[in-house]
């Protein structure tokens, strides 16, 4: 079991790795963002087969990574119809 939560939590930070040092293009975000959220599933499903209490929580999380992703993708349709690329440099959301 102690091997099975040190290969999830490896996966999950070699997502965030591949977040963080891969930000050129909006798409590769999102796939690190998405494999993220898997490896946090898949924790949260290990963490609650031991309790019965919390079996709900995986369900939520579920549910919010599919809001995220349709978020993410429909940010990624308009960034490109508007700038005919997914380049995080054009992403210019904060700016007044």
């Amino acid at each position: 079991m102690a091997s099975t939560y040190t290969m999830l939590l490896t996966a999950f930070s070699l997502a965030l790795t591949g977040t963080v040092m891969n930000r050129t293009h909006m798409m590769s975000m999102l796939l690190g963002i998405e494999a993220m959220t898997l490896s946090l599933f898949m924790i949260m499903t290990t963490l609650s087969t031991n309790s019965p209490s919390s079996t709900a929580t995986p369900i939520i999380m579920v549910t919010m990574a599919a809001c995220e992703a349709s978020t993410g993708l429909t940010l990624l349709m308009l960034t490109s119809k508007k700038n005919t690329n997914d380049h995080m440099k054009n992403l210019n959301l904060l700016q007044c």
